[in-house]
């Protein structure tokens, strides 16, 4: 590839050797050190391909072998510069568009966020920019390091980042404690009672921590307290002399009635697209935005998509230019009625969605009692489910104060 580059840069030609003796031309070319290549037979005569320089050192052997060259064809740059020597405002502007790329390279033009998911881009972008880290900045300007330790005492739940730049990219990838526990630190610590945040029978109950005060086969209501996270503390006398306090931790499993109803009209207006479309083309530097066409919404109802496209030289050479276009599309609504089967199908689809995202949580279905009715204009699935699902929550414990006896009350 190097060599077939550098004969570009220096130039070639493509020449026709007629000759009664090719076999001392090629000889004495190769005693004086003229390269040739590509040599093939063209009838009597013989086709090659010779460098420039190569092809001034020719003179005295075309006259001693009595040969004859004849140019065929003129490869390289300074054939392409002295074809186009009188356009001087295409060799202006090929200098002018390296220039230009030169110094667009020169700054940040996309800031890349990867490993993030309980914390959004734009979270991360807006803490960034309070650091004067933003979109085109001055690549000399980022300092990766920096950026890395204030992500790092910014948010507590990355526990790793790597930012380096990539051509006009700046890519910082993050990766996030996946053990984090939502609850402060300063919650977890304080003395809790686990209580019920629900109504049922509770169907199984497993503590690890605190006094349970109801088993399997008790009624809760909500706000019933199930485990306390205070313990007596018991002298011989089996008095109660103090309270130790902890947090409570336990599964609690309770059998609930869950009502479910969902109501949908069977009327519904449908979406007709007419041949009617108007049409924008705009080019967007950043945030001016230049447009050529109009999309004006002059239709009654009408539909905009926009689909934008970002320049980019390479994969990590992004520049500040995108194009696009914005359509929109005319349609007129149509009144119609959802046939009984159609009603069915969808209600049923919607009722096995809810089933899963309770299965999701852990939650299982017992007995399903729901129906679907269809009316003349509206249809309704409604009835029970008897479910098995895990209950409790957090309360803060009540802390009591024992009085100490002396030893003559005692």
């Amino acid at each position: 590839m190097f060599v077939l580059l550098m004969r570009y840069l220096k130039g070639y030609l493509r020449i026709c050797v007629t000759s009664t003796s090719p076999e001392r031309f090629l000889n004495l070319c190769r005693n004086r050190g003229i390269l040739l290549w590509g040599l093939s037979p063209h009838g009597r005569d013989y086709e090659m391909y010779i460098s420039i320089r190569g092809f001034r050192k020719l003179k005295p052997v075309l006259k001693k072998t009595k040969t004859k060259v004849t140019i065929e064809e003129r490869f390289g740059l300074p054939f392409f510069f002295h074809k186009y020597r009188k356009r001087k405002m295409f060799f202006c502007g090929a200098v002018g568009c390296v220039m230009i790329v030169y110094l667009l390279s020169l700054f940040i033009w996309n800031i890349h966020i990867d490993g993030n998911q309980t914390r959004t881009d734009e979270t991360i972008l807006a803490f960034l920019e309070e650091k004067n880290t933003v979109h085109g900045m001055l690549r000399k300007d980022v300092d990766c390091e920096q950026i890395v330790k204030d992500i790092r005492q910014q948010f507590d739940d990355i526990i790793w980042v790597s930012a380096y730049v990539k051509g006009t990219r700046l890519m910082i990838q993050v990766k996030e404690n996946s053990d984090t526990i939502t609850m402060p630190a300063t919650e977890m610590e304080k003395p809790s009672d686990i209580v019920a945040d629900k109504d049922g029978v509770v169907t199984e109950m497993i503590t690890r921590k605190g006094v349970p005060l109801v088993h399997a086969g008790d009624a809760v209501k909500k706000g019933d307290l199930l485990v306390s996270g205070r313990v007596e503390v018991l002298n011989d006398s089996k008095e109660v002399i103090g309270y130790q306090y902890q947090t409570a931790d336990a599964d609690i499993f309770v059998q609930t009635v869950c009502p479910y109803e969902e109501k949908m009209e069977r009327a519904y207006e449908k979406k007709i697209y007419t041949e009617k479309e108007r049409r924008k083309y705009y080019l967007k530097w950043n945030d001016i935005k230049v447009s050529v066409g109009t999309t004006k919404n002059q239709y009654q109802h009408a539909e905009r998509l926009t689909e934008e496209y970002r320049w980019t030289l390479g994969e990590h050479f992004v520049l500040p230019v995108s194009h696009g276009m914005e359509r929109e599309r005319e349609y007129r609504l149509n009144k119609k009625l959802y046939g009984k089967e159609e009603v069915q199908t969808m209600l049923s689809e919607n009722f096995h969605r809810f089933c899963g995202e309770l299965e999701k949580k852990g939650v299982q279905i017992l007995e399903n009692n729901v129906k679907i009715h269809i009316g003349q204009n509206l249809a309704t699935a409604k009835g029970t489910l008897t479910l098995i699902e895990p209950a409790g929550e957090q309360r803060e414990t009540e802390i009591i104060e024992v009085e100490q006896k002396t030893e003559g009350e005692q």
